[in-house]
């Protein structure tokens, strides 16, 4: 793996219904880091509204062999995509063993994927004992919709992560108010960095 301190290669994947807007912290994320100096992959993965777990594998296993060997390699994952980074995770896709770290942001639940027809085959792989192979971050609100059983529950304890739960931040999207987020820009630039909610939001 690469640490440096300079300009870094990221990652930015996209969650199920997702088609990029502009106001969505993503891709406000994806253009700071853009003006920064930063090299940035924020691809709308194929068919956001009905995705095919292979398809959105091998879309991975692509952008994972085209980030820049000579930066850090971060990735930042939202909702459906966090599971898609899990299912990678169990099925040792190729290439994420050179991401040096990773933040995974509002992931839903199995139950939840499980009753909407467009995205359960995403079913979570078993999660007790799962290696997840770079330093990693989870994030998520504690009023998730799409994770009605609470974040840590779900993902943080079988994983052996300690969530990091936003107040009233929900989803962690559009709906939520989360164009701009701050405290993510900080953390792709110091991944030491602390998340809060984004100003105007209560802490």
């Amino acid at each position: 793996m690469t640490t440096t301190t300079g300009p870094r290669s990221f990652l930015v994947l996209h969650g199920w219904q997702n088609h990029r807007p502009a106001d969505h912290w993503q891709h406000w994320l994806a253009d700071r880091l853009t003006e920064r100096g930063h090299a940035v992959a924020y691809p709308q993965l194929p068919d956001p509204d009905d995705p095919a777990l292979e398809v959105w594998l091998g879309e991975l296993a692509r952008l994972l062999d085209g980030l820049d060997a000579g930066r850090e390699r971060v990735v930042v994952a939202h909702s459906l995509s966090v599971v898609l980074w899990l299912q990678a995770v169990a099925r040792g896709l190729p290439g994420l063993d050179a991401v040096d770290r990773v933040l995974l942001v509002a992931p839903p639940s199995a139950p939840v994927l499980a009753g909407h027809p467009e995205v359960a085959e995403f079913a979570l792989p078993s999660l007790d004992g799962l290696t997840l192979p770079c330093p990693t971050r989870l994030v998520a609100g504690d009023d998730d919709p799409y994770c009605p059983e609470g974040v840590q529950s779900a993902y943080g304890t079988p994983l052996g992560l300690t969530a990091e739960v936003l107040p009233g931040a929900a989803h962690l999207d559009l709906d939520a108010g989360y164009g701009s987020w701050p405290s993510v820009l900080e953390w792709c630039e110091n991944g030491d960095a602390r998340f809060t909610v984004r100003p105007g939001r209560p802490s």
